[in-house]
């Protein structure tokens, strides 16, 4: 399918990448759902985009994401698109002690559990649309780890698996499953990430990106040319030295 004059949901999508990207989307001419944890940002947002639709939204409130996808499907019955982007990534240390596993189970809540509630609530409508895509938000860390956020790394590894088998369950159904995984990009994901000069530039990434969507095939995995020296690391054989100059 193409991502033209759709109605598309992305989650997160009041800052950094879901917000370029609802951006971008909604300059192609779709109508654009986001949602936010932060009410302020979400605000500013939909203040800068006041066409697009918004609702505020803890992902890992089980009860709430339920609450959210009967009245996004009741006030947006043309939702054909949903994008999987709210995340958190935060660092952990397993040499303390004790180990805390704050980080683990939040971080497991927001980048793997909440994506999978909201796909279950979402793909029986989704099916019920002449074309439809459900894509995830995955990570270059999938493919090679960030030590210090072993468990960021772990749930995007996670989501790049399970989208691989629900394309293959959704295979003869109108949903199309897409991944994008990103390289590190500029963006406050993490405290001065932003800064970063190995980070890939967020409009640059953004415009990569919306490329490879506007393709009148898009692949199953949308990689930007960078992701590459992390997903196909361990293909070319060259995993160890990729682990290496990542975690330094």
């Amino acid at each position: 399918m193409t991502f033209i004059n759709r109605t598309i949901l992305i989650t997160g999508g009041n800052s950094g990448i879901g917000q370029a990207l609802a951006e971008a989307l909604q300059a192609k001419g779709n109508r654009i759902i986001i949602t936010g944890r932060k009410r302020d940002s979400l605000q500013a947002t939909l203040d800068h985009n006041p066409e697009m639709a918004g609702y505020a939204l803890d992902v890992t409130d089980e009860a709430a994401l339920a609450a959210f996808s009967a009245s996004v499907l009741a006030e947006h019955p043309n939702l054909d698109t949903v994008i999987l982007n709210a995340g958190i990534m935060e660092a952990e240390d397993y040499t303390a002690e004790p180990v805390s596993l704050d980080v683990a189970e939040r971080t497991i809540a927001t980048n793997l559990v909440a994506p999978i509630r909201l796909a279950a609530a979402l793909l029986p409508h989704l099916q019920s649309r002449p074309q439809a895509a459900l894509i995830t938000m995955s990570s270059g860390l999938a493919f090679v780890p960030k030590a210090m956020t072993p468990v960021y790394s772990a749930t995007k590894a996670a989501i790049h698996s399970w989208t691989q088998s629900l394309r293959h369950q959704l295979r003869e159904t109108s949903v199309a499953v897409h991944e994008i995984a990103p390289p590190l990009v500029a963006t406050d994901l993490t405290p001065g990430q932003s800064q970063v000069a190995a980070a890939m530039p967020l409009q640059d990434f953004t415009d990569e990106v919306m490329g490879i969507l506007s393709l009148d095939e898009v692949p199953d995995e949308v990689l930007v040319n960078r992701v590459n020296f992390q997903r196909k690391a361990e293909s070319e054989s060259r995993y160890s030295a990729a682990f290496a100059t990542i975690n330094g």
